[in-house]
């Protein structure tokens, strides 16, 4: 029994290995995203595809119609988080049990994953699923991050020769995506790509927003503070200054004295 129970488990890992890569490909493909990207990357990427495919930017274009169809498909299923464990570890089969299932009203909104694990397997899908979704320790990495970054937004390109931290993942850099306005301490996830487990999933990997200390500014909350010398006599008649901001646009600062 339990060498039979020891063959039923590998040959479900060996089964979700060569699934799990077909699920990869296709969606996260479409979308131009890692299987590790977070939910805010893919939001990011869908908003400036979907604006590329827009039927009402490609009148008459049945290929753009089609790239828009996919498209939207992909991100219905990335973003919803049962979806896409279904399409992760079971493929497109796996996805269409569970949202016929869904659909169906199987357990509506509490319905998951182990519904297609015993349907895969013909019961017993609790036990195995609970040995199955070990998970591997996050790694949590600190990312500096400047006040430009955080003002401005863009990406950061995270790897061995970066000056920000030292993470290698297969050879190659992860491009970490900086929204306006993220605070310190705020953390930025790549969906299992932290430590593997042999015997389960791998971990999330964090990075964690840092801000790098900066010369001419500070950040409290939402605020920039910065301070402006001016001399005695400046003082005394008032001054008009420029300051230079994060993306060197000039602020016009002054004050004008009166005396009576």
């Amino acid at each position: 029994m339990a060498a039979r129970r020891a063959a039923l488990l590998v040959a479900v890992l060996l089964l979700h290995q060569a699934v799990s890569s077909l699920a990869g490909k296709c969606y996260y493909e479409i979308l131009q995203v890692s299987k590790g990207a977070s939910e805010e990357q893919i939001k990011r990427v869908y908003r400036k595809l979907a604006l590329k495919y827009h039927p009402d930017k490609n009148p008459n274009n049945e290929e753009a119609g089609r790239r828009f169809t996919e498209i939207n498909n992909a991100y219905e299923v990335l973003t919803d988080q049962e979806k896409r464990k279904a399409y992760d570890w079971y493929g497109e089969e796996g996805l269409e049990q569970f949202q016929g299932r869904h659909n169906d009203g199987d357990g509506g909104h509490a319905m998951n994953i182990e519904h297609v694990f015993s349907n895969f397997f013909g019961g017993g899908g609790m036990e195995q699923e609970e040995e199955r979704t070990l998970k591997g320790d996050d790694v949590i990495v600190e990312l500096d991050a400047s006040l430009e970054d955080l003002y401005m937004g863009g990406s950061l390109k995270v790897c061995d020769t970066c000056p920000n931290v030292k993470y290698i993942r297969e050879g190659d850099f992860i491009s970490v995506d900086i929204e306006k306005g993220m605070q310190d301490g705020q953390e930025i996830l790549f969906y299992k790509d932290g430590e593997p487990k042999i015997d389960g999933e791998p971990g999330d990997l964090k990075f964690k927003i840092r801000i790098a200390r900066y010369e001419r500014f500070r950040r409290e909350g939402n605020d920039l503070h910065t301070t402006v010398e001016i001399s005695v006599s400046e003082a005394l008649v008032g001054f008009e200054k420029n300051v230079k901001h994060l993306d060197n646009h000039a602020v016009e600062i002054g004050t004008m004295v009166t005396w009576r």
